[in-house]
């Protein structure tokens, strides 16, 4: 609520000082700073939608896609002869600008907020239109020369400019994700690799189960991350439809003709997208499906990196009385009472974040269902929360892979006492001493404290060499390569 009141605070001192201009609308008149590009549409916003106190600038990408699609409207509206060359250069430079990073401390609506998202394009339209002026030698709110509706909104609607632009945003942020996803299995992959050859006890429901080896663990963790770097990249392409040209409901009214293919063209060669626009323009503009698949993706993003995370946890815990096969790099003191304690921040870090994508998607998925007949008056929800998903999960990506992967060691002597200990063994010698008398051994061995191995040598159903063979990572990591072959050139039986 700060950056709210703070820009409140600042029109008050405005006004107060003198400092300001008078601006209209079909409500009425009020005075604006005079060092603002914004005007009255955002000024009224700015009461209106005293909510998170997050601004609209806070999503650079957002901002950079709102100006371009500006930028390609006046250019296809010059091409139709729609507007002068010299406003469309003034316009053209202002948006231009804003691509660039420029005037984002005047990108000042809450992302939440009532309209469709009308404040956050009528921000932009003025911003632009203010910027244009003064690049011509006008005054700011000199209306009449540059008008934010009229010129830099025209063949336009919040309901078709919006939804184009979350997606173009939404393309462009899950790049950034998608190297952060990258980078995350690198790392994760180096780790099966350094590991390969560490000899542990796998498990089933906490249980016990058969032997593998933690770099068989490590590569499950790559190849999960993996899968969703394809699942993404298979979501965006439904982000590439966009409903542009179809201004308040999808019929296109408003707009010359050819406008439609023209802006199009125009924002693929600046955004370098292959955009296309909708077959069916009325359906796409009330349409939120593809926000809802994609989110979906992200979300099963974020489940599956907090089961990494939960695992991590759960493998490191200790260091005396937990499962303490692995260690967790130390990055900071871990309690205030309780000295010497060090605790699994980094994935809990990504584990809440997690939990707050599974929450944006449910937003999502509600703010989609509510949209009634030709619009949906809640995408600033839904570009509120596939930004703070997309921002907070590349985030997360790249400190588990820094902080956390890339110190991840092995605790071997104890991984190895564990799989001799575990009653687990057994499972791996049913094709050598047959199903009964490892059934006989395993509860024994249960019964008495004592390991699978040892019960084994002491019965002489197989030889020290052998059980060495038979849990040598190499057949662990692939049994059917070697302990079948393993059976048949010894000579034994299934039975």
């Amino acid at each position: 609520m700060a950056l709210k009141n703070s820009s409140l605070k600042g029109i008050a001192g405005a006004q107060a000082s003198g400092r300001s201009r008078i601006e209209k609308d079909f409500i009425g008149a009020r005075e604006i700073p005079a060092d603002v590009y914004w005007g009255i549409h955002t000024l009224r916003a700015l009461e209106n939608f005293p909510v998170t106190g997050i601004h609209i600038s806070s999503y650079p990408a957002l901002m950079r896609a709102l100006a371009q699609i500006k930028r390609a409207a006046v250019l296809a509206n010059f091409d139709l002869g729609l507007i002068a060359g010299e406003k469309k250069d003034a316009i053209a430079q202002a948006c231009l600008e804003v691509e660039q990073g420029g005037l984002l401390d005047h990108f000042v609506v809450d992302v939440i907020q009532g309209g469709a998202g009308t404040s956050t394009n009528m921000n932009v339209n003025e911003v632009i239109a203010n910027r244009a002026l003064e690049l011509l030698g006008h005054d700011r709110g000199s209306y009449s020369v540059i008008h934010p509706n009229g010129d830099v909104n025209m063949g336009q609607s919040t309901n078709d400019v919006y939804p184009t632009a979350i997606k173009i945003a939404a393309i462009h942020s899950t790049g950034e994700l998608l190297s952060a996803m990258t980078y995350l299995r690198e790392h994760l992959e180096h780790k099966a690799l350094e590991f390969k050859d560490v000899v542990k006890i796998g498990r089933t429901q906490l249980q016990d189960a058969v032997p593998m080896t933690l770099g068989q663990e490590f590569s499950t963790y790559a190849v999960m991350v993996d899968e969703d770097e394809r699942r993404l990249r298979e979501g965006l392409v439904h982000l590439h439809e966009v409903n542009l040209g179809g201004t308040a409901i999808g019929t296109g009214i408003n707009t010359h003709p050819e406008y439609a293919s023209l802006v199009r063209a125009h924002l693929q060669r600046i955004t370098g997208l292959p955009l296309e626009t909708a077959s069916n323009l009325v359906e796409a503009t009330q349409d939120c499906g593809a926000f809802v698949l994609f989110s979906g993706v992200l979300k099963r993003t974020a489940v599956k990196l907090s089961k990494i995370c939960s695992d991590l946890r759960l493998l490191s815990s200790g260091p005396r009385a937990g499962l303490a096969e692995i260690n967790l790099p130390p990055r900071q003191a871990g309690s205030s009472i309780m000295p010497g304690k060090v605790n699994p921040v980094i994935p809990e870090a990504v584990n809440q974040v997690a939990f707050e994508v599974i929450g944006n998607d449910l937003t999502i998925t509600m703010a989609a269902e509510a949209g009634q007949l030709q619009l949906n008056a809640f995408e600033p929800i839904i570009a509120h929360s596939l930004f703070a998903s997309l921002a907070h999960l590349t985030s997360a990506c790249t400190t588990l892979a820094e902080h956390c992967i890339s110190g991840i060691t092995a605790n071997r002597d104890r991984l190895r006492s564990l799989v001799e200990e575990s009653i687990g063994v057994v499972t791996i010698l049913n094709p050598l001493i047959g199903y009964d008398r490892a059934s006989a051994i395993a509860r024994e061995a249960l019964a008495a404290g004592r390991s699978v191995t040892s019960l084994v040598l002491e019965r002489g159903l197989l030889t020290a060499s052998e059980l060495e063979e038979v849990l040598s990572p190499g057949r662990l990591v692939d049994p059917h390569g070697s302990v079948v072959q393993a059976v048949r050139s010894d000579g034994r039986t299934l039975s």
